[in-house]
């Protein structure tokens, strides 16, 4: 995954405020980028606990960054994604700062995501990469993909499973509101990095920071499968920018639209058995529990934005 987060402020009493600790964008240096040498401190901290660092730059949007490491396999990088957040978070709160991987702490700013890029290796070869097609995929990928896409609507709830989440994934930010596979074109699900050969792979762009990345990684891999074995071929490569789509126009390449909030995430999971069974009874249980009681909590709640829009006119 790559590794998205905030910094902000803290105030006299230690407690993060709701203001960025820069003004910078993407790629920014210093002296606009005010993280620059926090962002050090965690790549050098990150590389003596045996991290291959890749990147380290400022993100998009104000006091956002991004700190990307090498692929490993699946249980391995999720072991590191939990320990990569807890050494961004200890360096940050050291430096007087607070580390947050909310997926929208701003409205009208890019949030933060957790994109999972997944490659196949067969007797050693990148089982998604083929000379033949035009694509440069296999069909192993394509199936891979339809597998994925089939599953979107049930899987939401893990990728993205908290209420902000879905703040996240609105048009214009770069984050995917449709079921899709592209090339370069980030308002899809699914989007294919140009590199071919040995480091051709997928890049799932819903997952957000919030996820658990050993149950995102369970069900996406599982879904994957599903379609191999199920041999799932996926709609049309979609070449356009969704966004500028109309409604007739998606629908006639078979775009679906993303769960919405996560009511309707937590609705889509609990009707599809395949969730259900990769997960266990268990753990499936206890997630829709306490997420559906979290759903009700939110909705209870008076919100600042309703007295806001509300009270002077009722």
């Amino acid at each position: 995954p790559e590794g998205e987060f905030f910094l902000f402020d803290l105030d006299d009493q230690g407690n993060p405020v709701h203001d960025t600790h820069d003004e910078a964008g993407y790629f920014d240096s210093s002296p606009y980028d005010r993280g620059e040498k926090v962002r050090r401190e965690i790549v050098l901290a990150l590389k003596k606990l045996g991290f291959s660092i890749e990147a380290s730059h400022h993100e998009v949007a104000p006091g956002q960054h991004e700190v990307d490491f090498k692929y490993e396999e699946a249980l391995s990088i999720a072991d590191k994604w939990t320990t990569f957040k807890q050494i961004v978070k200890s360096i940050a709160h050291t430096r007087g700062l607070y580390a947050s991987f909310l997926p929208k702490p701003f409205a009208g700013e890019n949030g933060n995501a957790m994109h999972c890029n997944q490659s196949l290796m067969r007797d050693g070869k990148n089982a998604f990469y083929s000379s033949e097609d035009e694509t440069g995929l296999s069909q192993t990928a394509k199936y891979y993909i339809g597998g994925l896409i089939k599953h979107a609507k049930s899987m939401a709830a893990i990728c993205n499973p908290t209420v902000n989440s879905y703040k996240r994934l609105v048009p214009g930010y770069e984050a995917p509101t449709n079921i899709a596979w592209s090339g370069s074109n980030r308002s899809a699900f699914i989007r294919i990095p140009h590199s071919r050969g040995s480091r051709t792979r997928i890049e799932l762009r819903t997952p957000d920071p919030t996820a658990n990345p050993y149950l995102v990684f369970a069900v996406m891999l599982r879904a994957g499968l599903d379609g191999i074995n199920h041999r799932i071929d996926p709609p049309k490569r979609i070449k356009r920018n969704i966004f500028e789509m109309s409604e007739a126009e998606r629908k006639a390449d078979q775009i679906e639209q993303y769960p919405e909030n996560l009511g309707e995430a937590l609705e889509h999971m609990e009707g599809d058995p395949f969730i259900r069974n990769v997960l266990g009874e268990h753990a499936w249980h206890q997630f829709l529990s306490i997420k559906k009681q979290e759903w009700r909590d939110f909705n209870t709640h008076v919100h600042p934005w309703e007295i806001s829009r509300y009270l002077k006119y009722y």
